[in-house]
């Protein structure tokens, strides 16, 4: 019996060296330019030395639904920054959906955070927790920009656990753009 309680421990300890040396990994850094704008916080880079077209999401942000109120012009916000430029992009891991989490920057600038500033998204909550763009959310909301003007704004998780994706084959648009 001890002998099996041992292997189940050895078994553990080599999974969790496992995750351990996969979440320590450092962050894969490359230059792109930006082909592709889906919505406010996704889009789609060529690597400047060469490769696949990657499908990348702003990592610290959460963004309208394209099709929930705001989407539209959280989608062009970012589409006027960033299409067809050059970004530096920083993918920390990848998500359930295959896309590179990343911070990406834009002659130096955090673009989720002027994302967030610009009231075009919101910081990432984790747990009721609100992420690392706490204070450029707090600055958007006092001026009143963008998504913080309208009082009915609904977190993208919230509008996601009521209505689904938007991506969801048949359905028709939930909200219009306004």
């Amino acid at each position: 019996m001890k002998w099996l309680g041992l292997r189940w421990m050895g078994r553990f300890l080599a999974v969790l060296v496992l995750c351990v040396s996969v979440w320590a990994a450092p962050p894969e850094r490359f230059v792109a330019r930006v082909s592709h704008v889906t919505d406010g916080d996704t889009l789609w880079v060529e690597p400047q030395g060469g490769g696949s077209p990657r499908k990348l999401r702003l990592l610290g942000i959460d963004a309208p639904e394209i099709c929930q109120n705001g989407g539209t012009a959280s989608r062009a916000a970012l589409q006027t920054m960033v299409a067809h430029r050059r970004v530096e992009v920083q993918v920390a891991f990848n998500d359930s959906y295959e896309r590179g989490l990343a911070s990406i920057y834009l002659d130096g600038q955090d673009v989720a955070a002027t994302m967030v500033l610009s009231g075009q998204a919101w910081a990432e909550r984790w747990h009721n927790r609100i992420g690392r763009f706490e204070a450029q959310e707090a600055d958007a909301r006092a001026a009143g920009r963008g998504l913080f003007a309208d009082p009915l704004a609904e977190l993208p998780r919230d509008f996601r656990r009521r209505h689904g994706s938007c991506q969801t084959p048949g359905q028709p648009p939930l909200a219009e753009p306004r």
